[in-house]
Order: C-alpha cells, then structure tokens, then sequence
C-alpha cells in the first residue's frame, strides 16, 4: 500500500481574505476544482517545515504556520492512502505566482471562498469562521 503524509494551508491575508488555487483541468486527482495551496512532506520531514516549503513551492509566498485545523485520512482514486493536516497560516510577504500544478487563484471573503473551494476543506473553513474570524 502507497501511503503518504500531506499537508494543506488555509491562507489568510491582512485583509481576512483566503486564498484559493485551481488545480488544472487535466489532474489526476479533482481535475479542475478550487482547493488550498500544499503537498505531500518528504519522508521525515517537520509538518510545520513542510507546509512552509509547499505554500512557496505553489504560491511563492512566505507563510507563518499558525494552528493545526483538522486531518483527513482517506484512499484516493488511484489507491494512494493520505493522512492530510489542515494549518491555518499567515501570509507574510511576496507575490503569488503559481506552480504548473495550478491554472488560477483568487483572495475571497470567507463566504465566497465557502461557495467556491472543493467540498473537501469546507470543514477547516468552518472551524476558521468559528474560532479565529
């Protein structure tokens, strides 16, 4: 079995907006939709490090790791099994410029950005309007 620790970064800006990316029409996993910038840590790799080194590997911004918001643990279409942690972070400098991986990007309020993301993160985003918005 193919199994993988990954993590993903609900992004907040000075303005309370969040960030979200489209993965391109032509992905393996959830072609096409909305999502939070991250990736998969390297074997051994600091969670908090990790999130850092994705954030500016598929949005070139430099990130403040702030609080855990959840996990998810799940087998993926092509059998991958993923233990996935959701951070809240800062934004604390540069411009976003994306990765290949990614088409688009957009800073939305909290309810837009609802509406918008891939059913997957509505939870986080649920816990970020709850205790920190």
């Amino acid at each position: 079995m193919n199994s993988s620790i990954a993590v993903k970064a609900l992004i907040v800006n000075d303005k309370q907006e969040l960030l979200l990316i489209r993965r391109r029409d032509n992905d393996v996993h959830k072609p096409g939709t909305w999502e939070i910038a991250g990736g998969r840590l390297d074997a051994g790799e600091d969670p908090f490090l990790g999130m850092i080194r994705e954030a500016k590997e598929e949005t070139n911004l430099d990130i403040e790791v702030k609080e855990p918001l959840g996990v998810h643990h799940f087998t993926r279409d092509d059998g991958q099994v993923i233990t996935m942690i959701v951070f809240l972070c800062g934004a604390v400098s540069g411009e976003v410029k994306l990765s290949e991986e990614h088409t688009d990007f957009e800073w939305l309020n909290v309810d837009d950005a609802y509406s918008k993301i891939v059913s997957d993160f509505k939870k986080e985003i649920d816990v970020y309007r709850k205790y920190f918005s």
